[in-house]
């Protein structure tokens, strides 16, 4: 019976939520069923932008659940590939990010990763590729570095202290900010020359992104064709140091990407990586991918209050997909709900309502995504005022400046569009704001367009 549970466990891994999985000659299988605690699964993502929101979690869900099995699971950060752009589901290119940016949002993924995957060493491990993407030449080293270097069986300080563009300050600063120490080469302009004569142009110019520019007549940048490659180049350069790469996860939209890296590690005398692309999770908009650039997501740090609502604001079309990708709901039952939609023996608010309940839960705790159904039903259903509600800082600052510097809108473009739309209301009056500059004063509160409320320190 144990045997049968572990099977229909592995066999839901490749199925739920799964786009599509590349695995010639079960070798992935086989050694998963066999060996999980010897599988290596890397999953890479580009910090462009802060927090994880619900389509990372549907990733991150899957991960957990091959750690749950004895898997090894690699984060990989891309702090050199966020700066090169992947356009995937872009028609435009991805603007350049700044380096202390990078950083500060590769800080946020790795605080917050730890609400789902298992921190475990055994079954986790986290690196950059700037670890094998940045040479010595490539670093900027502090200035005035007194470095010890050992002489046969003395130690001497350098003497007067090196200047940062010293080749030894670099070599210090570059040995002492790598994370990976062992098994580990630095691929430079010569390696990647090796890895290019044997990628074609016509395998990279397929991509269905870069297809539809070409149609369009928008530009293609080499930098940009170089990411499938580089992405492929991280597989390698994680098989050198785990011992193995043997999966690769990601989004349907990284699906060609991932098949590079099989290609690149076969050049490289590797056993390439299985590929496992997942379905990708519409934004609260309903057609759109979930990205924080178009402010359509739900982030997994959210307030529960905030995280309900913006659930019941999914269009009716999303619900199976989000009862599929973001909660455990059995697949039975899944399809059973998709039955009754369909068929309209269901009122889908009170579908929604459970689907929000259930997400809440997964991130809150039942008794938060209680509350917060509660405050829904009494702000929604019975227009009362939330008991609880954000609380933000003062200052002495414009209501604008404080909504736009706490993220509850994105720009001050979106706060003069609420006030000229009279979305703004000041709940101790009940009346609707018409000043943009408005400073308000500790203790007041409001109601910010349809769904979120604010109140003043």
């Amino acid at each position: 019976m144990k045997e049968i549970m572990s099977k229909n466990k592995i066999n839901e891994l490749f199925t739920r939520g799964v786009g599509e999985f590349i695995d010639p000659n079960g070798i992935f299988r086989k050694k998963l069923e066999t060996s999980p605690e010897k599988v290596v699964i890397k999953f890479g993502v580009d910090p462009s932008r802060p927090d994880i929101h619900l389509g990372h979690a549907v990733v991150l869900h899957k991960l957990r659940q091959f750690q749950e099995l004895g898997c090894k699971v690699v984060f990989l950060v891309g702090d050199i590939t966020a700066m090169i752009g992947d356009p995937t589901g872009k028609s435009k290119i991805r603007p350049e990010i700044e380096q202390a940016e990078i950083q500060a949002n590769m800080k946020t993924y790795l605080d917050q990763v730890d609400k789902i995957l298992l921190k475990d060493p055994k079954v986790f491990s986290w690196t950059t590729n700037s670890d094998w993407l940045v040479s010595i030449n490539d670093i900027i080293a502090p200035d005035n570095q007194a470095i010890n270097i050992n002489v046969g069986e003395k130690t001497i300080a350098t003497t007067p202290p090196l200047p940062g563009n010293h080749i030894l300050a670099k070599a210090h600063h570059w040995e002492e900010t790598r994370r990976q120490k062992d098994n580990i080469n630095s691929y430079t302009l010569i390696s990647l020359l090796a890895i290019l004569r044997k990628v074609t142009f016509s395998r990279l110019i397929e991509r269905d992104m870069f297809q539809e520019r070409i149609k369009e007549g928008l530009p293609v940048f080499m930098n940009e064709m170089l990411y499938p490659v580089i992405q492929g180049i991280d597989s390698n350069a994680i098989s050198n140091i785990y011992g193995s790469c043997d999966l690769e996860v990601g989004g349907t939209d990284q699906h060609f990407n991932m098949l590079v890296g099989r290609d690149i590690m076969e050049m490289n005398q590797k056993t390439p990586q299985a590929v496992l692309s997942f379905k990708l999770l519409e934004g609260t908009d309903g057609k759109e991918k979930m990205s924080k650039s178009l402010d359509n997501y739900i982030g997994i740090t959210d307030e529960p209050n905030d995280m309900y609502g913006k659930v019941m604001s999914i269009p009716d079309s999303s619900i199976e997909n989000y009862f599929e990708l973001c909660t455990f709901t059995p697949m039975d039952e899944v399809e059973d709900i998709r039955k009754k939609l369909q068929k309209g023996s269901v009122n889908p608010k009170d579908i929604k309502m459970k689907l929000a309940k259930q997400i809440a839960a997964i991130y809150h705790g039942e008794d938060k995504a209680k509350k917060a159904e509660e405050s829904f039903v009494n702000t929604f259903q019975k227009r009362e005022v939330p008991e609880e509600m954000t609380e933000l800082d003062g200052g002495g600052k414009t209501l604008m400046d404080i909504l736009v510097e706490a993220e509850i809108l994105s720009s001050k473009g979106d706060f003069r569009r609420l006030i000229e739309e009279g979305a703004v209301t000041d709940l101790s009056t009940e009346k609707k704001l018409t000043d943009v500059n408005f400073v308000p004063e500790s203790g007041m509160k409001f109601k910010i367009g349809k769904k979120r409320f604010i109140k003043i320190k």
